[in-house]
C-alpha cells in the first residue's frame, strides 16, 4: 500500500501540467532561457592578443521540455574541450535546473536565478564549504540581445558576497546579420 501511495505522489509531482501563470517568480518562467536556443559562435580573450573560439548549440528536446547544450572549443589553449548540459524547467518546483558535464570530468548541478535589477539570467551552484570558506560557482547571461549576449563564469569563496570573474565569453548567433 505504501508503494502505491509513494508512486502516486511521485507521478503527480513529476507530471504536473505545465501551466502558464502570471509569474511573480521569474525563475519559474518557462521561457526564461528561450533567448539561448540556437547555434552560437563563442569567442574570448586568452591574453597576449590571442582569441579562443568555440561553438555552442542549444536545442529544445523531449517535446520542448528541456534545453540540450553542446559546447566545443575549436581554437585556443583548450582546443578539443567539449561539454554538454541539460536544462529543465520544473513548474512543480517553480524553478529551472541544469546539469553540466564535460570532457575533463567536470560536473556541476545548477539552479536558476533571475536578477531583475539588471536582467541577468543566472545558473548557480549550492554553497560548498571547505577549509572555512563557502564556495559557489555561477554562470551569468547578460547584455542579452537577439543575436548576441555575454556569458560570465564566476566564483565566490565567501558565500556569494563577492564574485571573481574566471571566464568571459562573447556569444554571436551563427547566421545572424
Amino acid at each position: 500500500m505504501k508503494r502505491k501511495i509513494l508512486l502516486g505522489l511521485l507521478l503527480s509531482i513529476c507530471f504536473l501540467p505545465n501551466v502558464q501563470s502570471q509569474n511573480e517568480n521569474p525563475e519559474d518562467d518557462a521561457d526564461l532561457f528561450n533567448f539561448w536556443v540556437g547555434k552560437w559562435e563563442a569567442t574570448w580573450d586568452e591574453g597576449n592578443g590571442k582569441l579562443g573560439k568555440g561553438f555552442n548549440s542549444i536545442s529544445r528536446d523531449l517535446n520542448g521540455r528541456i534545453l540540450r547544450e553542446n559546447f566545443e572549443i575549436v581554437e585556443g589553449q583548450s582546443k578539443g574541450f567539449k561539454g554538454t548540459s541539460i536544462s529543465v524547467h520544473q513548474p512543480q518546483f517553480k524553478r529551472w535546473k541544469q546539469a553540466w558535464a564535460d570532457s575533463q570530468g567536470g560536473y556541476f548541478d545548477f539552479i536558476a536565478e533571475y536578477d531583475k535589477s539588471n536582467e541577468h539570467k543566472i545558473f548557480k551552484t549550492k554553497i560548498h564549504e571547505k577549509d572555512g570558506k563557502k564556495y559557489i560557482y555561477r554562470m551569468v547571461f547578460k547584455e542579452i540581445q537577439t543575436n548576441t549576449f555575454i556569458w560570465d563564469w564566476e566564483f565566490s569563496s565567501d558565500g556569494g558576497t563577492t564574485w571573481k570573474l574566471q571566464w568571459r565569453i562573447n556569444y554571436k548567433r551563427v547566421g545572424s546579420s
